[in-house]
């Protein structure tokens, strides 16, 4: 257990690495408001804000209710000729459901879908108990672990980004109208862009840590740091 500003060069305890340049700093405790950047190529390394983690929990759950409309609700319509037929990502598996292609739909749908969830219930379970200044519960840590592992995975983005391709394709042959499933994954991603600018990793692993709960046993606690975060 070290104090502030002070640093282990062997073992990299209260030392935080520029994820850009690998640029060594001293890790110090910012106040709300404060922003730590790398001396080297400004990367932000920390930017605490006030309530943070209550609007991060909000938009967790926002994010929750915006995927269950997405997958049960109409994704969109296509008609041709007086002929229309509406699905939903729900209905597509249960088509594909007998298929070859299952396996490729259930990967798709846990992609797309699956790993947002997840990722925004770790999210709660780690930030809850923070926002009300008590102690994080007891896995905590590998929680919020597995949710930065899960980042590069959730593709709710990219699913929409293919569905326009496809729609501008598709329209030429058909007409075709967009779901209220369709509009939700777009309000998720305006959420994941609101996550992102209010998400701090440093801050809530310094959080998780000032509560003292063990990461990986290079913690820096500051006992009046987690007051000023709640």
């Amino acid at each position: 257990m070290l104090k502030q500003g002070t640093f282990d060069l062997k073992t990299g305890a209260g030392l935080i690495a520029c994820p850009r340049c690998d640029a060594l700093h001293v890790e110090e405790e910012l106040q709300d408001g404060e922003t730590a950047r790398c001396i080297r190529c400004e990367t932000v390394l920390a930017s605490p804000r006030g309530g943070a983690f209550v609007r991060l929990i909000a938009l967790s759950f926002t994010t929750m209710v915006l995927m269950m409309g997405a997958i049960f609700f109409p994704f969109l319509e296509i008609s041709r000729m007086g002929f229309g037929n509406a699905t939903s990502l729900f209905g597509v598996v249960l088509a594909f459901a007998d298929g070859v292609l299952l396996p490729l739909v259930l990967l798709m749908l846990v992609v797309v879908a699956g790993l947002p969830v997840l990722r925004a219930f770790l999210m709660v379970y780690v930030l809850v108990p923070l926002a009300q200044g008590r102690a994080p519960y007891s896995h905590a840590a590998r929680a919020f672990r597995w949710s930065e592992t899960l980042r590069p995975w959730s593709m709710a983005e990219i699913f929409i980004i293919g569905t326009a391709v496809a729609l501008v394709k598709v329209a030429g042959l058909a007409s075709v109208h967009l779901g209220p499933a369709f509009w939700a994954f777009c309000g998720l991603i305006l959420v994941n862009v609101a996550s992102r600018s209010f998400m701090c990793q440093t801050t809530i692993w310094d959080a998780i840590e000032d509560s003292g709960l063990a990461t990986d046993g290079r913690e820096l606690v500051d006992p009046n740091a987690q007051a000023s975060r709640t």
